[in-house]
């Protein structure tokens, strides 16, 4: 068990050096340690911060379910463009930098896709934070209200039968 844990963790650790400004990042609902969910744009030979006027981060490692994803950008000599977006959904963008990004996912499709577009200065650099959190089906919610609902039949029937 330790061992996958070990293993994900040297491949956490190799992608984040390796890093383009597109790049890949795994994301958990319940990340091993402090350093996942997390990703940072990067300058590497050919390919630097917003080059082309975008940068493309896909987050994979998801099984297929209902999850609410929650992204927030933080930027350093840049620009954001309102074009920029997580899934096709825009999110809320500030001139300061920022960009918060809010996406409810109920596709069978494991991974979801940033795309930030705008334009960078000199000494441009980003990062940002992912939080996933797994929203239960509506079928969990109809199983708890029977389970309820059973419950007070049960007690309701329990006082009559002890009424009389």
């Amino acid at each position: 068990m330790k061992l996958k844990y070990i293993f994900a963790a040297l491949l956490a650790a190799a992608s984040f050096n390796a890093m383009a400004a597109n790049q890949s990042v795994q994301i958990y609902v319940t990340p091993p340690t402090s350093d996942d969910n997390h990703f940072n744009g990067k300058s590497v030979a050919g390919d630097g911060i917003l080059s082309g006027g975008s940068d493309v981060i896909t987050f994979t490692g998801l099984a297929a379910g209902y999850y609410l994803v929650d992204v927030s950008v933080s930027g350093q000599n840049l620009t954001w463009s309102a074009q920029s977006n997580l899934n096709g959904v825009p999110g809320e963008l500030t001139s300061a930098g920022k960009g918060r990004y809010a996406f409810f996912s109920s596709s069978p499709a494991s991974s979801f896709t940033l795309n930030l577009f705008g334009t960078a200065l000199a000494g441009a650099t980003y990062s940002g934070d992912v939080t996933v959190t797994a929203v239960p089906e509506a079928e969990t919610y109809a199983m708890m209200l029977g389970g309820l609902g059973l419950l007070g039949f049960m007690a309701r029937r329990r006082k009559a039968k002890n009424a009389a």
